[in-house]
């Protein structure tokens, strides 16, 4: 992971269609901090992450990294995270050992995943027991810990989590939160869509149900 880095939003609009999901919105995480976005369903958590990701465009507003607009060098953008949405991305007819190799392959950073890390993440989420499984044969908990496991392997710098905590037991759960922790420790940047408080230390809060109402 190459740590630092300044991600910001600045009087970002998010529109769906015909609808307004929030308007003005300002955020900013830097290196080593974690921001937890609430608020009610529909109220624009996951429409944000695909903003910060890249996935949508800003109707209106700016998204910048250490200052620099990211649509002037969006590959480079999406080169330094991680997205854990709600779909686990996991290829059914792959193992769970080769899902996690087949994304690690994708890091220019990591390359082909050692033994060591790839036994390492699979430990992380208590998947060594399912290691030689199809993807297709897991339960939703296990493909979440498969797809969370991603993280471990990961050398991203900036991290966006959609309800990551879907579907996991609380042992998976503490998994992720060290994780996460760890990830920060080293520089990294969190953002975490979530109705679950997860704790994290120092963690800014935006709320996007006690905004104002978008205009129609």
């Amino acid at each position: 992971m190459t740590a630092g880095g300044t991600f910001e939003g600045r009087g970002l609009d998010c529109v769906r269609g015909e609808r307004v999901i929030f308007e003005d919105l300002d955020f900013s995480v830097e290196a080593g901090a974690a921001l937890m976005v609430t608020g009610p369903n529909g109220s624009g958590k996951s429409s944000l992450l695909r903003l910060a990701a890249g996935l949508l465009r800003p109707a209106g507003g700016h998204l910048l990294w250490d200052g620099a607009e990211i649509t002037g060098a969006i590959e480079v953008h999406r080169a330094r995270l991680a997205f854990i949405g709600h779909l686990d991305a996991l290829k059914p007819s792959l193992t769970v050992a080769e899902n996690l190799s087949f994304w690690s392959a994708l890091s220019t950073t990591h390359g082909r995943l050692d033994d060591a890390a790839l036994d390492a993440a699979l430990n992380r989420f208590g998947l060594a027991a399912l290691a030689n499984v199809a993807a297709r044969l897991l339960s939703a908990g296990e493909r979440r810990r498969a797809a969370l496991a991603r993280l471990a392997v990961s050398s991203a710098t900036l991290w966006l989590l959609d309800e990551p905590t879907a579907a996991l037991d609380a042992a998976s759960t503490a998994a992720l939160i060290e994780l996460l922790e760890a990830h920060r420790a080293g520089g990294g940047l969190v953002v975490v869509a979530s109705h679950v408080d997860l704790g994290l230390s120092g963690a800014a809060a935006l709320d996007l149900g006690a905004r104002p109402r978008p205009t129609p």
